[in-house]
């Protein structure tokens, strides 16, 4: 039996080919993925560990706990602190370190770094051992700064250029003095690091006299953990907390890893459902093999062959199968990872340098993924062919489906899309994430119902087609024929391509609706012209607000400042605004008092006013960052957003209460203009800002425009990756048409010899495979529909201005390359089946 089973996977390698295709592209797809991952998390963790080899104990502020109706501030890590710390028993040396955002505009006036990677500091004294300097000096003075040698490159700077930067909204310009090299992460992943003194540094960063963190040298001979217990000893314990270099680097490792899971999670899904895919295709495979081989199988039955062998037989063909298909797939994987990572620096996102990582791990997964789905998709089948009789060996037909095993089939499948419809719909009636876990099982449960039900779905679906078949005449009503002939077969065809349609249909659906809602909200909510802010979403200057009142043509602007404070024992944040303007800045719906803003009067969104028990008249204590407290009145209750929620506060009342530089920021303003936004007003307020890197001026249709990109970005992705599912698809039904055409040797050599022509029967084949994908393509926009329904509906309760918005374009889309996918997958079956000699067939 094993060399029988051997001799058939020889004997059919051509009808094998498409299953080891689809079992290949999944397999490549997960190995690509973890080589990928696990290239670029050692790549990071490498090089955050070298930031860390200055350092060998860490010295943090310690995190003080909020408490009653006082707000809990973090100590600060003062210059005498510092000098204690140099002084004891096992340090060398030890730097004060001072971090914060800032951004750094190339020659042609945009942003280096991508925001987020713009990072700025300290250098420290004349030579910073963890900066070494490539050309030039070190940054002395407010009008000298040092950058890292990768943005030199990148931007085209060099010592003695000037620079034009911002840290929190004026631009300043100060001269470049010094090139250096370092090992920090951020600039790896094509970030940028700006230094400064530590004086001006501590000034910009709103810190003076005090440091971030002070990193400790250990003296030779003294290890990491003994430096620790010694500074532990000398440090007071609630104003700063210990941490080795080791620990350090082992904690971002974890962080790195933590943060690479979420995309290799995210990857792995895309190729679980690429996998999926390919289970249609092998069991497919495996049955019509099955079938094809009745009289030679139940021959073997007759002769001796139990039926356990034979299971096994089929299974042994499945094992060869899936380890050719894993060994092919893992080597296309690799190729895969390093594919990407080649791919990011495209995608302005540098990579650390280091080697391509082929763990034993992704090897074992390969292997196990191609193995055992193979074997998983192909038991079926295999038991199928175990229970042929040895009297079929008189025949070359085997039993068709009995009418109960139909009626047993379709009523479970009933019973599961019941099941899953009800599901989802319950899933709707619950809030945000508590309907997300019982929508997925509902939608689990759906699919299968319906892949279970879709031989029953088949004959309507495909009857409907009938008056456009009878146009192309005899090949049309052949094709029809075909196509409900075998109804199982016709379904697992179908449904390969119906999952990847029904994951892109409902991901389209809900990114138009968010789009759609989200543009909508900006609309209702915002009065102002335009909204500025950081590039990375941090703290703006209160000068910003100034200048932008001060420019020509604005007539209102008012800030959007957020302050904790302590109410009724809990930690509430406050938003500053100007209480003047934020009437003419603003559309919100008062659902209860007035919207007035000045004074002790605030006014809330209906979800905190909800959740406190508050109403229009109402009054609270609000403990401030000084610890001062001050009773406020509620004016009025509005609707809240995501835009704009919470307490709203005039910033005259909240500004006595943020002594501190660094409290006082505003995260954004919002500006209302005489003649309305246009090109020359924002150029106008731009130049205000100074041309200022850091900084985005956005009108309504900038941030619907940004919004816009961000989710057509998304869906490509996603498109691209669920691109794998549907060449898969498309192998499933190249695959099914090629073994139809064999099995139906006889029959086709029989049409040729009555008188159909070779175009009439490539025109059948054609049209048989075109109504098939369609069929896939018409359950699969279906079901997406259903389902980004389903999903909007947990987010209604959280988006007011959420509606359905059906992409009717973009639907039919799907449908044109369903019908392509049909067409194209059709060319060599049906060239195969025309080209066959009718006399050898008929034979």
């Amino acid at each position: 039996m094993f060399r029988t089973a051997l001799r058939s996977v020889l004997a059919h390698k051509a009808r094998l080919l498409m299953t080891v295709l689809a079992v290949m592209l999944g397999v490549a797809f997960v190995s690509g993925t973890l080589v990928f991952t696990n290239t670029i998390s050692d790549a990071y963790q490498k090089s955050s560990a070298k930031g860390f080899d200055q350092v060998d104990v860490a010295v943090q502020p310690e995190t003080t706990q909020d408490k009653g109706d006082k707000l809990g501030k973090d100590p600060e890590l003062t210059q005498a602190l510092l000098e204690k710390a140099a002084k004891a028993p096992g340090a060398e040396s030890a730097i004060g370190v001072v971090s914060g955002f800032t951004a750094i505009a190339d020659k042609d006036g945009k942003l280096v770094g991508g925001g987020f990677q713009s990072q700025g500091g300290n250098y420290w004294e004349e030579k910073d051992p963890r900066y070494p300097l490539k050309s030039g000096q070190a940054p002395s003075g407010k009008d000298e700064v040092a950058i890292d040698s990768e943005t030199a490159k990148r931007a085209g700077y060099k010592v003695g250029d000037t620079l034009r930067l911002s840290v929190d909204g004026p631009v300043l310009t100060p001269t470049i003095t010094g090139v250096f090299t370092t090992d920090d992460g951020n600039v790896a992943a094509g970030g940028s690091l700006t230094l400064f003194d530590t004086a001006t540094a501590q000034q910009l960063f709103h810190k003076t006299g005090t440091y971030d963190e002070i990193d400790v040298k250990a003296a030779p001979g003294t290890s990491q953990s003994a430096l620790q217990t010694n500074l532990d000893k000398i440090l007071p314990k609630d104003t700063a907390t210990t941490t080795t270099g080791r620990q350090l680097a082992d904690d971002q490792a974890t962080q790195i890893e933590s943060q690479m899971s979420g995309m290799k999670t995210g990857l792995l899904v895309f190729a679980g459902i690429a996998l999926f895919v390919g289970t249609f295709i092998i069991a497919n495979t495996f049955t019509m093999l099955v079938a094809q081989r009745t009289k030679e199988l139940a021959l073997l039955r007759a002769v001796g062959a139990s039926r356990r062998q034979v299971t096994r037989s089929v299974l042994l063909e499945a094992f060869v199968v899936g380890t050719v298909a894993a060994v092919t797939g893992l080597l296309a994987g690799i190729g895969i990872g390093a594919g990407l990572r080649a791919l990011m620096g495209t995608f302005d996102a540098t990579v650390p340098a280091g080697p391509l990582v082929i763990s034993p791990g992704t090897v074992v997964a390969s292997f196990a993924v191609g193995i055992l789905i193979t074997m998983l998709a192909a038991w079926l089948p295999g038991r199928r062919a175990a229970k042929i009789p040895p009297v079929a060996a008189m025949s070359s037909v085997h039993a068709p489906a009995t009418t109960k095993s139909l009626v047993l089939r379709n009523t479970l499948g009933a019973l599961f899309a019941a099941a899953g419809v009800t599901v989802v719909l319950y899933a709707t009636t619950l809030d945000g994430s508590d309907g997300q876990a019982p929508m997925g099982v509902g939608a689990v449960l759906l699919i299968i119902g319906v892949f279970i039900l879709t031989p029953l779905l088949s004959r309507p679906l495909i009857a409907a087609a009938a008056p456009v078949l009878r146009v192309f005449g005899v090949s049309g009503k052949l094709a029809r024929q075909n196509s409900v002939r075998n109804p199982r077969r016709t379904a697992a065809t179908a449904s390969a391509l119906m999952i990847g349609l029904t994951l892109i249909t409902g991901m389209t659906v809900m990114a138009g609706s968010l789009q759609t809602s989200i543009d909508k909200m900006a609309t209702a909510a915002m009065k102002a012209d335009y909204v500025v802010s950081m590039a990375n979403f941090n703290s703006l200057s209160p000068d910003v607000e100034k200048k932008l009142g001060e420019t020509e043509g604005v007539t209102a602007t008012s800030p959007m400042r957020n302050a904790p404070s302590r109410i009724d024992g809990e930690t509430e944040y406050l938003t500053g605004v100007k209480g003047s303007a934020i009437g003419e800045l603003t559309d919100l719906k008062v659902d209860n008092g007035s919207f007035k803003v000045g004074g002790s009067q605030v006014v809330v969104d209906e979800e905190t006013a909800k959740a406190h028990g508050w109403k229009a008249g109402s009054t609270f204590t609000a403990s401030f960052e000084d610890d001062k407290k001050q009773r406020l009145t509620v004016a009025g209750v509005y609707e809240g957003n995501d835009l704009i929620r919470g307490i709203l506060l005039d910033t005259a009342t909240l500004a006595p209460h943020q002594a501190d530089p660094a409290d006082a920021a505003d995260m954004q303003v919002m500006v209302k203009t005489s003649g309305g936004p246009s090109d020359a007003t924002k150029d106008r307020l731009e130049k205000a800002l100074g041309d200022n890197p850091g900084i985005k001026v956005q009108d309504k249709q900038d941030f619907s425009n940004e919004i816009a990109q961000m989710f057509t970005l998304m869906l490509n992705m996603l498109y691209g990756l669920l691109a794998m599912a549907v060449i898969v698809a498309v192998l499933g039904v190249i695959n099914t048409l090629a073994m139809s055409v064999f099995e139906r040797s006889q029959e086709i050599g029989m049409l040729r010899a009555i008188g159909l022509d070779r175009k009439g029967i490539k025109r059948m084949v054609r049209l048989e495979s075109l109504v098939i994908s369609l069929f896939g393509g018409v359950l699969g926009v279906g079901l997406g529909v259903f389902f980004g329904w389903a999903a909007g509906q947990l987010l209604a309760g959280k988006m007011p201005t959420y509606e359905l918005v059906l992409p009717w374009d973009r639907m039919a889309v799907f449908l044109l390359l369903a019908a392509v996918v049909g067409v194209l997958a059709a060319l060599w079956p049906a060239r195969r089946a025309a080209r066959l000699n009718m006399l050898t067939a008929i034979k």
